[in-house]
């Protein structure tokens, strides 16, 4: 996608409307100061319903449908439980009590912010459950037909909304187990405990409640999916006005070493929005990354990094700092990805070395090879490159080995407990050890304490990037930054003389 093809675009989405005027922008900052277990429990839930940490719209909907779902099972397990307890249809409760567990489950997995078990543990309950019940007890008979199944439909479908981002064989899999038993046990005949079958009386009735309540839940399911579409379709069209109308913003996160000098900065976007202000980039990189926009959007991304860069290396105490861009696993994977960084280089006369590529684990699961092949021709002409998030993903040693790393950074979900957690500490210090043991730079993220900063120097970090130090601010504010920075080692060094 050129430039041209995404001006053409915009004016064809756009005729006919207003253009969009310019107001103040309001920069919300995304630091969350109180640690979640400082927090009393209402205001944990109340920050697990709206999500504010979450990375991205479709999660924050996923995890609302998910505390939904886990306090759903957990009142249907206990009324269904205590009506069969009374008919002594033991069997039948023992589900519901796995019903009633799995919602416990759930929510448990949701409170402890684990989102792929939160996600697995319901759809996997929910399918053994109906699964059971449709085979065991629901037996279709020539008075009433079994429909207990039905619910596998609406469920096949949730299964595809929530792990829409996983991997294929889950993706697809979920889904397909799912309309494969409902077929199985639709054709099925009988039961293999008549003794435990329900009466007649329930299953004429309960055919069409259980009917009209899966076809419910599955029309439910659709809209949502629908609207969901609409969302997206509306945000791609707002992309490409932002793209049009240069919406987008650079902010710059300061990274420092161990004696506070601020060697360089992460490059962050931000979406200047005309109606709802400074927008964060998980609301709108998921939509970019499937609609191809995350192409456009990157080559502005690395062209203004570029641009920032020349423009210091024109002052004296700014011409060594750095700047590292995150790069899309879309964007590696184009053809033309190496040419278009050298370009740059060559165009804004910039040393290369001063332009860091921050990669992620999920890169290296599909086409490595490739990957590596892009990575080793841009270390040629002097790019560096940073492992982002290391520890969260699927990198092994024979990664690291084999890749032209010159950076490890240690994600922030260890770097927020270590004072406190003993397993994240240990982690830290070995993640530590290794990269100096092959010879990268280790930068933590997310440091938001002294007390994480002092562990982490003494562990042997040598570079830090946090809220503790300061938020990613526009390159006004940054470069005040620096200057402020050099005022006080200046004057240090000036007490020290003295």
């Amino acid at each position: 996608t050129s430039p041209g093809d995404v001006r053409a675009s915009a004016r064809k989405f756009t005729a006919g409307h207003a253009r969009r005027g310019c107001q103040n922008w309001q920069n919300h900052s995304l630091h969350q100061t109180t640690m979640q277990k400082e927090l009393p429990t209402y205001h944990k839930v109340y920050n697990l319903w709206y999500g504010a940490d979450l990375s991205n719209t479709h999660g924050r909907r996923v995890q609302r449908a998910l505390m939904l779902l886990s306090a759903t099972m957990v009142l249907v397990g206990l009324a269904w439980g205590a009506f069969f307890y009374h008919l002594d249809n033991w069997p039948v409760v023992a589900l519901d009590l796995l019903l009633v567990v799995g919602g416990l489950a759930t929510a448990s997995f949701i409170w402890q912010q684990k989102p792929e078990l939160a996600t697995a543990t319901p759809f996997v309950t929910l399918f053994i459950v109906i699964g059971a019940i449709a085979w065991a007890f629901d037996s279709a008979t020539p008075q009433a037909p079994r429909t207990t199944q039905l619910y596998l439909m609406p469920l096949s479908v949730a299964a595809m909304l929530a792990f829409r981002t996983s991997r294929p064989w889950l993706r697809f899999g979920a889904p397909g187990i799912c309309l494969l038993a409902l077929g199985i046990l639709s054709l099925g005949y009988g039961s293999p405990f008549p003794q435990y079958a329900l009466p007649e009386s329930i299953k004429a009735t309960g055919a069409i409640v259980q009917t009209v309540t899966a076809l419910s839940l599955f029309f439910i399911i659709l809209h949502v999916m629908q609207h969901d579409a609409i969302v997206r379709s509306a945000l791609e069209i707002e992309l490409l006005q932002a793209l049009e109308c240069s919406e987008f913003r650079l902010f710059y996160q300061p990274q420092l070493d161990s004696l506070g000098h601020v060697i360089g900065a992460e490059a962050l976007l931000r979406w200047q929005h005309p109606e709802r202000g400074l927008i964060a980039p998980g609301e709108f990189l998921e939509t970019a990354e499937q609609s191809g926009l995350i192409l456009p959007i990157g080559k502005w991304v690395a062209r203004q990094a570029c641009e920032q860069l020349r423009s210091w290396s024109q002052v004296a105490d700014f011409k060594q700092l750095r700047v590292a861009i995150n790069i899309s696993q879309v964007q590696i994977r184009q053809n033309d990805f190496v040419p278009q960084i050298q370009s740059l280089i060559e165009e804004y006369q910039i040393p290369a070395n001063q332009l860091e590529l921050e990669i992620t684990e999920s890169m290296l699961v599909d086409d490595m090879q490739e990957v590596v092949k892009k990575m080793n021709a841009l270390h040629q002409c002097g790019v560096t490159f940073s492992l982002d998030d290391f520890g969260t993903g699927y990198s092994s040693l024979n990664h690291l080995k084999s890749l032209p790393l010159q950076q490890l950074k240690i994600d922030q979900s260890f770097v927020r407990d270590v004072v406190s957690n003993s397993s994240d500490a240990s982690i830290i210090r070995t993640v530590i050890a290794l990269g100096h043991n092959l010879d990268m730079t280790v930068i933590a993220e997310g440091v938001e304490t002294r007390e994480q900063h002092q562990f982490l120097i003494d562990s042997g970090c040598e570079l830090f990037q946090g809220y503790l130090f300061s938020k990613a601010l526009p390159i006004e504010e940054f470069n005040a930054y620096v200057r402020s920075k050099l005022d006080v080692g200046a004057g240090e060094g000036n007490r020290t003389l003295v």
